[in-house]
């Protein structure tokens, strides 16, 4: 009798705000499925399907999409991605259900105190392994001292989670630069989309700063720029985490969000890219190669969410006995109690391809010509 399916349930932006991202997220566990078609366990060989339901960049759906998910489709395993609210809506429903969720790609600061916890507290189902806001905080703090041993530098944070994470007295940028002799000037929160930055480019100006630091989206980062470049002096560096990793996260084409920053210098940090010398130990294949694969089969440009995706489908496919359900085959060695959320703070590198006006930053905070 052949041993029962073993189901991984993938959480995927499909449609909605970051839609843009779902087309790498999906694609990946659709071209990993034949090489995921068996897993062995004690000799007998379990037969794997990978089953994708969109979580419609809004919280509640991706809770009903994980919980879908765990019930109707039986997956042992769930990997989501993308999204502030949305990532840890799917790790709260998987906590609930019962079934394990291995997610990257995202603060690990943001991830727990999203989900009203804190450092200490352990979850028993949820995994997740990424850097920090600190991590962040430091690598830029290398890039502005190659311009300035000590500056003021403009902070320009939204008003959600994010921005309030960013200003936390303890996980913030502030207290991770505390002796650096950087002094961060706080813009003012603004709601994101944006519509108006009029208010936050004059408080650049009257601060004397000529550095930012953000994480704002490529349309919120552009407008910001023309409207300060119209209130005074362009800034000089602008370092941003996230734009330029997910450039299209809302629907301003890239063309007119490059136009827009015009001559800008915005440098980001590169934790993937089709340069990085490391290979899957799923099959040994390199970072260029799902890459090449993406831009040939879908005629788009790689993003990084494509390599982020594949590490936790593939490199993190379930080994046998981890997290027994009743009725369900085992993936993993279960661990006695319950164990924290992790955290891995891995390597920055070169950015790839990107626009010639872009920087990646390499380990330490150097930055990297094109």
């Amino acid at each position: 009798m052949a041993p029962p399916p073993l189901c991984i349930g993938v959480v995927a932006p499909l449609t909605g705000r970051l839609s843009p991202l779902g087309a790498p997220l999906s694609y990946v566990p659709r071209a990993l499925a034949p090489r995921l078609a068996h897993v062995r366990n004690g000799g007998r060989r379990h037969g794997v399907t990978v089953t994708v339901r969109d979580s419609r960049s809004e919280p509640g759906a991706t809770r009903r999409a994980a919980r879908d998910l765990a019930v109707e489709d039986g997956a042992h395993i769930v990997l989501p991605m993308a999204g502030t609210r949305v990532l840890p809506a799917v790790a709260d429903a998987c906590e609930e259900t019962g079934v394990p969720c291995v997610s990257t790609t995202f603060p690990w600061q943001a991830y727990v105190h999203a989900r009203g916890a804190g450092p200490a507290h352990r979850f028993r189902w949820t995994y997740h392994f990424s850097w920090g806001l600190d991590d962040i905080a430091r690598v830029f703090a290398g890039m502005w001292e190659r311009i300035a041993p000590r500056a003021t530098v403009g902070c320009l944070w939204n008003d959600d989670l994010q921005g309030r994470l960013l200003r936390h007295e303890r996980y913030g940028f502030g207290a991770a630069l505390s002796g650096r002799g950087h002094t961060p000037a706080d813009l003012g929160a603004y709601h994101e989309p944006a519509t108006d930055l009029r208010a936050q480019a004059a408080r650049l100006r009257e601060h004397g700063a000529d550095l930012v630091t953000s994480a704002s989206t490529a349309t919120d980062l552009a407008l910001f720029h023309r409207q300060a470049r119209e209130a005074g002096p362009r800034p000089r560096l602008i370092t941003c985490s996230r734009w330029p990793t997910y450039p299209h996260t809302h629907t301003t084409p890239a063309p007119d969000v490059h136009a827009e920053l015009g001559d800008a210098r915005v440098v980001t940090l590169g934790c993937w890219s089709p340069v990085h010398p490391y290979r899957s130990s799923l099959d040994g294949g390199t970072c260029a190669e799902p890459a090449r694969a993406y831009e040939e089969d879908t005629g788009a440009a790689w993003l990084q969410p494509l390599g982020l995706r594949a590490r936790p489908a593939g490199d993190r496919v379930p080994r046998p006995g981890h997290g027994r359900r009743p009725g369900r085959p085992r993936l993993g060695r279960r661990r006695r109690g319950p164990h924290p959320a992790r955290h891995h703070r891995g390597p920055a590198g070169p950015d790839g391809r990107r626009h010639p006006e872009h920087r990646a930053a390499a380990p330490g905070g150097r930055p990297v010509a094109p």
